[in-house]
């Protein structure tokens, strides 16, 4: 311990910080699960839910983080046997694919790697080449917080429609939402997940999805279904049949307070915020990377995310060091490198409660630890950040 005193700052991507105020809606007596204020609360969260995923159609709450959230999307609307098309952009759309092949479900990986997003074009070409439908389901995630890359969701839904192909579209938005648009039904999208510890500023805990019609069609005859997370059974008349059993109160109290700050906050000038913090990192490592040890890794500008980014280090370069030296000598948590990138990068979160003096602080830690640590990097990367902010955010 150095510098470091009081609360650690989280810069990981998830769980992040949460909001005083999140924290102390939690902080009551349990309440009466069988009562008005219950359903109404329920009723509450899930319109909200589809005002966030921007959809007409049925939101549901799980007791579950994201991997829970991916189970109850593939066991819905699959069956045993049934083929999915993966399209990898990194970590987590490939665990989800995981997933489905231990669920019996035949996974095809449309090749990506951990530097690019998914191409269109790509996906268009292979369900092209599906003449015979065998592939039910495509998925993706929006962001993946692994690589740190951004996927464009509205163009693959785009290929998807240009290939007159039936298979769902379902989205992982776990990264995403309530940061950065998502437009659910004007995409094309049939099915989407998230949960609640990332941007929507939540205890982890809760995973949500979002069906519309022609995918609750599907679900009635998927053979996967099991009664925990089954659709129709959330839709039962009685309250509690919506989270299978007790409801999850605490959690929900917590959510209801998240939602009714991103709501007044307003989903535009939260989409804004994220963009103009996320470029304001993004200043930073370009100008550390000038010393040829750090850089992005995704190459391409337009493909990195404004909810985390994920740096890379040379060979001989231990990131893990820079890691330890930002949490014990100054109290800021930085991500690790996932998958392919252990040992390799490590990643900066710039998602959900977040402002300009957590990004800034964050920024000129590691400008402290690059320099402590004798790290070669071009000098000056908190000050790009502030010259961005400077010149982005009006007076």
């Amino acid at each position: 311990m150095a510098v470091r005193a009081g609360r650690e700052f989280l810069a990981i991507p998830g769980p992040t910080t949460m909001p005083d105020e999140v924290l102390q809606a939690m902080h009551r007596p349990a309440l009466d699960i069988y009562s008005e204020t219950m359903v109404q609360m329920t009723d509450s969260l899930l319109r909200d839910l589809g005002r966030l995923f921007a959809t007409k159609g049925h939101a549901y709450i799980y007791i579950a983080n994201g991997h829970g959230a991916w189970e109850a999307v593939l066991s819905n609307v699959l069956s045993r046997g049934d083929k999915i098309l993966v399209l990898e952009s990194g970590r987590f759309a490939l665990n989800w694919g995981h997933a489905a092949s231990a669920m019996g479900v035949e996974v095809e990986v449309l090749k990506g790697d951990t530097r690019r997003a998914v191409r269109p074009a790509d996906v268009e070409a292979r369900l092209r080449q599906d003449k015979d439908g065998r592939i039910k389901a495509i998925v993706v995630v929006q962001v993946d917080t692994a690589s740190g890359v951004f996927n464009d969701i509205a163009a693959i839904g785009r290929a998807i429609k240009a290939a007159k192909h039936d298979a769902l579209f379902m989205v992982d938005a776990v990264a995403s939402l309530g940061c950065m648009p998502f437009e659910m039904d004007a995409w094309g999208i049939d099915v989407a997940m998230s949960g609640s510890q990332k941007g929507l500023m939540a205890p982890p805990g809760l995973g949500f999805v979002a069906a519309n019609d022609r995918a609750r069609e599907v679900h009635k005859t998927a053979g996967l279904r099991t009664p925990y997370w089954d659709w129709t059974e959330r839709e039962g008349p009685e309250h509690y049949r919506k989270y299978a059993g007790t409801a999850p109160v605490h959690l929900l109290f917590a959510l209801r307070q998240a939602f009714d700050m991103l709501f007044d906050e307003g989903l535009d000038n939260i989409f804004l915020r994220h963009r103009l913090l996320a470029e304001a990192v993004r200043r930073a490592v370009a100008v550390w990377a000038e010393g040829q040890v750090l850089s992005f890794n995704i190459e391409d500008p337009a493909e990195r995310s404004n909810t985390v980014t994920t740096v890379r280090m040379s060979e001989g370069y231990d990131p893990a060091r820079l890691q330890t030296y930002c949490k014990d000598k100054c109290g800021v948590v930085l991500g690790t490198g996932i998958g392919d990138l252990s040992g390799r990068a490590f990643r900066i979160a710039h998602m959900g409660h977040v402002n300009a003096p957590m990004i800034l602080g964050t920024l000129g830690v590691i400008d402290v630890a690059l320099a402590a640590l004798g790290i070669p990097h071009g000098s000056g990367g908190t000050n790009a950040a502030i010259d961005w902010l400077g010149h982005n955010v009006p007076a």
